[in-house]
């Protein structure tokens, strides 16, 4: 009966961390996942280094920005941190 007692604290802990931090990252990092898969030829996108450009190429890890007219910068595939095509 006492086991139950301190266990139940630490299981109530366990699960607030879980709502309020875990499950959260997860959410963002499968969004950002399905960004990075879904990311064409054409589209309008933000670097994290705040760089902003339509992507000229793709391939399975890295993609050419064309940043102002003809110059074009290579990045990771994960240096991609938002798509902003004007749909």
């Amino acid at each position: 009966m006492e086991f139950a007692q301190a266990l139940l604290p630490l299981l109530l802990m366990f699960a607030i961390f879980y709502f309020l931090l875990i499950r959260p990252q997860q959410k963002r990092q499968k969004r950002i996942r399905e960004m990075h898969a879904a990311l064409q030829k054409g589209d309008r996108v933000i670097t994290i280094g705040g760089i902003h450009g339509t992507l000229d190429a793709i391939d399975e890890d890295r993609v050419v920005i064309d940043v102002n007219n003809g110059h074009k910068l290579t990045f990771d595939r994960q240096a991609i941190r938002d798509v902003v095509n004007q749909d």
